[in-house]
């Protein structure tokens, strides 16, 4: 592959040309899918290799929460892998897997966006940008809050062991606790996006947010009770109340969004035999 080639793979332009109708054949598509697939699959591959050279500060990070949930209890718990002679490989590989699939989501999130984005509209390609730019911090916020709280959860769960019965944690299964409660986080922390894009587009009006808004809060701490992986009540607390607060931003927008498009259609309401003012 020429050199030009090379620097189009790595840096998202499209390796394939669009025609003068603004349109791509679907096998250019499919082309710059698979182009698209193996920049993702390089770059996460260095990814892995470079966290390899940081198992240390990475396992630290991972083990902080459970240390931290350990020497709040007088109850017995020890972590252990009990995957046989390559029980500590496979923690390596599935650390550091899980550490470069987080460092890089934003390039591969990038090449998802940049795929979908010739087919949209001008006005859809705004209100893109806006979730990009709104969607990123939240996520962020729920993992920052999910790896505050989850000590308490952790704590909670180790402390209905009964005495005189030593809990043993197998590290792998704690990996898999750990990044489904960073994950359920951040995800529950997009929802009040979806709420805003679903009002954007004319779907969800800020009126019907409020009749149902009881029902929404409920709703909330249902799916926070389902969601979090720990099934505490303090867990589950942790993550309804922020995301009921988003939640209120999120209508308090959709309304705002309302009454602005009433003003700037002042005359959208009138039936076809009824005389506008103008």
């Amino acid at each position: 592959m020429a050199l030009s080639g090379l620097v189009r793979l790595f840096v998202g332009a499209p390796v394939h040309p669009v025609g003068d109708d603004g349109r791509m054949a679907l096998s250019d598509h499919l082309r710059e899918l698979r182009a698209r697939i193996l920049r993702v699959a390089v770059v996460m591959l260095v990814a892995l290799v470079v966290a390899l050279f940081f198992f240390e500060p990475l396992f630290d990070f991972v083990y902080g929460p459970y240390l931290q949930a350990q020497e709040a209890l007088p109850k017995g718990s020890s972590i252990a892998t009990t995957q046989g002679a390559g029980g500590g490989l496979m923690l390596y590989l599935k650390l550091c897997g899980f550490a470069a699939l987080i460092g890089t989501s934003p390039y591969w999130l990038y090449q998802i966006w940049a795929f979908i984005l010739p087919g949209l509209h001008a006005q859809e390609r705004k209100w893109s940008y806006v979730f990009l730019g709104a969607a990123a911090p939240l996520f962020l916020a729920g993992i920052a809050l999910a790896y505050l709280t989850l000590p308490k959860g952790l704590e909670v769960l180790i402390g209905l062991n009964p005495d005189g019965i030593t809990n043993l944690v197998e590290f792998t299964e704690y990996l898999q606790f750990f990044t489904r409660t960073m994950l359920v986080f951040g995800i529950a922390f997009e929802i009040p996006v979806f709420v805003v894009l679903l009002n954007l587009a004319g779907v969800l009006p800020g009126k019907t947010l409020g009749e149902y808004r009881p029902w929404i809060i409920v709703g909330i701490f249902v799916f926070a009770a389902v969601a979090t992986p720990s099934t505490d009540p303090f867990t589950m607390t942790f993550m309804a109340v922020p995301m009921v607060l988003l939640f209120f931003i999120s209508e308090a927008i959709a309304r705002f969004n309302d009454r602005r498009r009433a003003r700037n259609r002042r005359y959208a309401g009138l039936s076809p035999d009824e005389a506008s003012p103008l």
